[in-house]
């Protein structure tokens, strides 16, 4: 009888294993963004100034804003849906413990706590770049490409007139390269606005065509393509009590680009980074913000490739006569501790590692609190840091990537994390690493369905450079069977594919091919970032080599595998994957049978001049670096299958690359396959890109016959 029952049970378990489910294209794709989407708390925000953090939960009658004390764990109701236009919570903004402001379609609108609403300012529908001063109730915007700023007595000011297709006010400028994000600066105490101003009438104009209607319609756009003009930009600074402005003397005839614009904070000065056109040479000028006028160069940088500044000047509470500044200098992102003079008085961290972000700082110790790499390239921790004496030590403890929001006074974090088996946790920690309170553990939303096994691979460079890689398992895998395979890069700068978090495979997708019956591969090659300068450098002149070297040892290693089918690999990428993947079909053209390059960078003359000239100097300086890399001369050096894909109005790889490719493939009578997207940029999104990436799977299907293909 006792035999009986564990059958019984053997089976019913074996029963409920085979039901779980396959994740389908759509659920790849999406699923993460609506059916599988993580547990997550919902507007977990500090309130200013207060040990204390608020939370939307729900409730029988609607949505409400709770507001939970940390150390009484005191919960109170501040706002409930009802009180709302549209019976919900929108995303507040605190501007201070009492109220907050949030956006409608209609302009700003502010709330104290007490409930009481007021139509703050109606902003035109075609506004852009809204910048809130909620402190000093006061607002910056554009239209039209000119700014205009609404003071604290709902004065409006039209601070510029000219504005027009060739000059840009208030916007974001230089391609939005070295970390710049926007184009207006409003002053620590609201008394001078700060703005870009970009002249791109220098700048040749570019189509974007639109087919998606009858007839096309055409939109020219100014893009700067490597070697050519560049615009001139300038910062203008805006006084609202004499309605007048000066603009800064930052030699605007000469051809260098505006970085890491920062007020100080009793706003006498404006801090600008000043990097040369060959991004080799950077200056820190002060600058006095009332006459424009250049005080000092506090401090030069210089690198024999290239100096990237990314981040502005940090200036802790109270301090105004000596700031953060963020550098690469030895060789990794860290940070340096400067008088207003430009004299070092501190590097505040240093290691094989660099710092992603200053989260927060608690001024009584005089500690910053800073996310890093320290533990892992693969992870993000969050650390405290003195900045004066460099002592550093861990607050979060569990491997993975943690997003921390840090209280007002430094002593409390709320931590988000997750990793390769942790879906999420979001945690209540002191800074002080005693108090660690879980608020939620999400479910693990793929439970139910059948997911590959992933296996972390370190395999070495050529210089004994360690490469980080996942290695993706077919389901039901057979160690006597062989498999075909796909490897996934991107492998270009600023990006990482290979982290600790979930899901463990990195991309829905994967999990896809896998259950089909592929070995699937992606791997960070030297070039990605997290890594440190020299990893970065390492493609610097002549990119697509040092990658393509690194992406070889995977080749070797995933032909060392015995139930890897070396005669059926696909390579697929988009953006700088898309260039990689058209370079191994072109360059190394035995080594995969079919390719997919999505959005491709073909030929490097024809991007923009940051991103290029950054990491392979101009055309005039180093032609043949560009005349190697120039993938429209290779085309009749195709021998496998190669599917190239792009959206028609891409502004950032404009479509040319590729229409040049097939001219050239045609007139040397080369086979390929070409699809395009009517209507979309530079990324397909949505049910569109469901559609997209079921046409990749096939593709790769048809020529390497996985097990499971239709």
């Amino acid at each position: 009888m006792k035999k009986t029952i564990l059958l019984s049970t053997f089976l019913l378990s074996a029963g409920l294993l085979a039901q779980k489910k396959n994740i389908s294209m759509q659920e790849a794709v999406l699923g993460l963004a609506t059916n599988l989407r993580v547990d997550n708390l919902n507007q977990v925000q500090w309130i200013p100034n207060q040990n204390a953090y608020t939370q939307n939960v729900k409730t029988s009658y609607g949505e409400a804003l709770i507001k939970k004390e940390v150390s009484s764990l005191k919960t109170d109701t501040i706002f409930r849906s009802s009180q709302f236009e549209n019976k919900r919570i929108p995303q507040l903004n605190w501007i201070n413990a009492e109220q907050a402001n949030f956006s409608t379609k209609q302009g700003v609108k502010k709330i104290n706590i007490a409930g009481q609403q007021t139509n703050w300012l109606t902003l035109p529908e075609n506004a852009e770049e809204v910048e809130i001063d909620g402190t000093h109730n006061q607002i910056a915007y554009v239209v039209d490409n000119n700014l205009y700023f609404v003071d604290k007595n709902g004065q409006t000011h039209q601070i510029t007139t000219d504005g027009k297709y060739e000059i840009v006010n208030g916007k974001s400028v230089h391609q939005q390269e070295f970390g710049i994000h926007k184009g207006i600066f409003l002053s620590p105490k609201g008394n001078y606005i700060a703005f870009y101003r970009m002249d791109q009438t220098a700048v040749t104009d570019y189509p974007i065509i639109d087919w998606t209607v009858q007839p096309a319609v055409n939109k020219n756009i100014k893009y700067p393509f490597a070697g050519t003009k560049n615009h001139t930009v300038t910062l203008g600074v805006y006084n609202p009590s004499t309605k007048k402005t000066i603009f800064l003397e930052t030699h605007p005839e000469v051809d260098h680009y505006l970085t890491s614009v920062t007020w100080s904070p009793d706003e006498k000065f404006i801090y600008i980074g000043i990097l040369s056109r060959n991004q080799k040479h950077l200056e820190l000028n002060q600058y006095d913000a009332t006459s424009g006028k250049l005080i000092k160069t506090l401090f030069k940088e210089d690198d024999a490739k290239y100096v990237e500044p990314q981040n502005e000047l940090y200036f802790v509470k109270g301090k105004t006569n000596e700031f953060i500044w963020w550098s690469q200098r030895d060789g990794y992102m860290h940070l340096y501790r400067f008088d207003i003079n430009g004299k070092l008085l501190n590097q505040i961290t240093k290691g094989n590692w660099i710092v992603n972000e200053i989260v927060g700082e608690n001024s009584k110790k005089k500690e910053l609190l800073i996310t890093t790499t320290k533990d892992s390239p693969k992870e993000k921790q969050l650390y405290a840091v003195n900045w004066e004496t460099g002592k550093l030590r861990k607050i979060t403890t569990d491997a993975g990537i943690h997003n921390v929001s840090i209280s007002s006074n430094g002593e409390y974090a709320i931590d988000n994390w997750s990793n390769e088996t942790t879906p999420r946790k979001v945690d209540l920690l002191d800074t002080k690493g005693k108090l660690k309170s879980n608020l939620l553990t999400a479910k693990n939303p793929l439970s139910d369905y059948n997911t590959a096994k992933v296996e972390n691979v370190t395999l070495k460079a050529d210089d004994g450079t360690d490469l980080y890689g996942k290695l993706i398992y077919p389901t039901n895998f057979d160690k006597t069977k062989k498999y075909p395979v796909i490897v996934y890069l991107y492998n270009g700068p600023h990006a990482q594919l290979i982290t600790n978090r979930f899901p463990a495979t990195g991309n829905l997708w994967y999990d896809v091919l896998a259950e089909k019956g592929y070995v699937v591969f992606t791997m960070d090659g030297r070039g990605s970032s997290n890594r440190g300068l020299k990893f970065e450098q390492a493609i610097h002149g002549n990119v697509a080599t040092t990658e393509m070297n690194d992406q070889m040892k995977g080749v070797e290693f995933l032909k060392s595998l015995p139930f890897v089918d070396a005669e059926r690999m696909g390579i697929h990428g988009w953006s700088y994957g898309g260039f990689m993947t058209t370079s191994f079909m072109l360059r190394k053209p035995d080594v995969f049978k079919v390719g997919v390059a999505g959005g491709p960078v073909l030929d490097w003359t024809q991007y923009e001049i940051m991103y290029t000239e950054r990491y392979m100097e101009s055309p005039q300086d180093n032609p043949e670096g560009f005349k190697e890399t120039n993938l429209i001369n290779r085309v009749k050096d195709l021998k496998g299958k190669l599917l190239m894909i792009h959206g028609t109005q891409d502004n950032v790889v404009v479509w040319q690359h590729s229409i040049d490719f097939i001219r050239e493939a045609v007139k040397n009578g080369i086979q390929m396959d070409y699809f395009v997207y009517p209507g979309y940029q530079h990324n397909v999104i949505g049910k569109d890109r469901v559609h997209l990436m079921q046409k990749i799977t096939d593709y790769f299907d048809l020529y390497l016959k996985p097990e499971n293909s239709k």
